[in-house]
């Protein structure tokens, strides 16, 4: 099988990268879908956020509690590793799970943090990266999120720099103007990489 990595910084587009991949045909993982549902009321990794973290970070309902997370995890390096600690190889299993029962020619994986952690270099075989400028990253990640300007440098600031990361692709999509731009770049790669799925 396949396995293709995608990754970018916030706001650069890769959900609707990796959806028009799915309308392709290529098979999606997205471990940011994955995360919520571990972390959804009766997730896998729930009772262990509780445990390590307190009430305070779980709701009412039994799901972690993203706003309270969200501040902690940006201001304690600390924390955030604790949470990585849980969340990372639930993440990797699940995804791990989904690939040996993918029926799809190849697969997109979706994984923001992809080289950051360098949990998934063992399973994907190319890095695909959607890059654009930082400016286009801070607005997009506003207008999708609600989220302040320092709230999404502060997220930035987690993330390898935009010259790592395209330092590191093996294939790179340039999206910084409409959607049919991003169409004609997704469609070329999965010619691409249905060919070389097919030689696998």
């Amino acid at each position: 099988m396949l396995v293709i990595g995608l990754t970018g910084g916030i706001g650069s587009g890769k959900t609707s990268a990796a959806n028009i991949f799915s309308t392709l045909g290529a098979g999606v993982i997205d471990t940011d879908e994955i995360a919520h549902e571990l972390t959804q009321p009766g997730g896998e990794s729930i009772s262990a956020i509780q445990q390590v973290f307190g009430e305070k970070y779980i709701t009412a309902e039994g799901a972690l509690n993203r706003e309270e997370v969200r501040n902690l995890v940006f201001n304690d390096t600390d924390a955030r590793r604790k949470l990585e600690a849980i969340l990372h190889p639930l993440i990797r299993n699940e995804v791990s799970r989904r690939i040996a029962f993918s029926q799809a020619p190849y697969l997109i994986v979706v994984v923001p943090l992809l080289l950051e952690t360098g949990h998934y270099q063992e399973i994907v075989q190319r890095v695909l990266v959607v890059d654009c400028s930082e400016g286009m990253q801070i607005s997009r990640a506003a207008a999708r999120s609600g989220m302040d300007e320092q709230t999404i440098r502060a997220v930035m600031a987690v993330q390898v720099s935009r010259d790592e990361r395209l330092r590191q692709a093996d294939d790179v999509i340039v999206n910084d103007a409409d959607l049919p731009g991003l169409e004609r770049q997704v469609w070329a790669l999965h010619r691409k990489y249905m060919t070389l799925a097919q030689g696998d």
